[in-house]
């Protein structure tokens, strides 16, 4: 046998079964990679051979150990995200979005770190039908508005509101946060 079909059959097989294991859909895994539908479902059919950086990304969207990916070797009983490798989002000038809740969480459970600077504001336009949001402030200040609500937070205080319409978050000065979002 071709050593490298069997890699690709093995990786593709390995990829596949993560997939389905996690009940996500190759849309769903296009969404948390980065890595486009249609060369997901290639590369699970052995038809592409990805790159080293589509692999990563698939591997952690899956939460698949990729050293022992080709060795079917298990994923560890911990995950660790180290601080240096959690993604971030710069969706906003001044406004740094560390993701800290696993790849399969999105639209359900999905944990941030938020870094504000001065005068940054964090502006979302309204979520899924019954989202809503849990924002603790770690550090500084911080002012939330959901519709025509407002109110300001300070250190430790944890803001609980709607999430299905307009909403924002601003910073006066430096601040820090931790927001959850629960989808419906």
């Amino acid at each position: 046998m071709n050593p490298r079909s069997d890699i690709h059959d093995r990786l593709a097989a390995s990829l596949r079964e993560a997939r389905k294991a996690r009940g996500l859909s190759l849309d769903a895994v296009a969404k948390l990679s980065g890595v486009s539908r249609s060369m997901v479902s290639q590369i699970e059919r052995g038809e592409s051979s990805p790159t080293v950086a589509t692999l990563w990304n698939l591997t952690q969207a899956l939460q698949v150990d990729f050293a022992g990916l080709l060795e079917g070797r298990p994923a560890p009983g911990i995950e660790i995200t180290r601080a240096g490798a959690a993604p971030v989002i710069a969706r906003s000038p001044g406004v740094r979005i560390r993701i800290l809740s696993p790849a399969e969480a999105v639209g359900e459970h999905e944990v941030y770190d938020l870094s504000f600077e001065p005068g940054a504001a964090l502006v979302s336009d309204p979520h899924s039908p019954g989202c809503r949001e849990h924002l603790t402030v770690v550090e500084g200040a911080l002012s939330v508005q959901s519709g025509e609500d407002a109110e300001d937070l300070g250190p430790g205080d944890t803001a609980r509101y709607a999430a299905d319409r307009p909403h924002a978050i601003r910073a006066g000065g430096r601040a820090r946060a931790i927001l959850i979002v629960q989808g419906s």
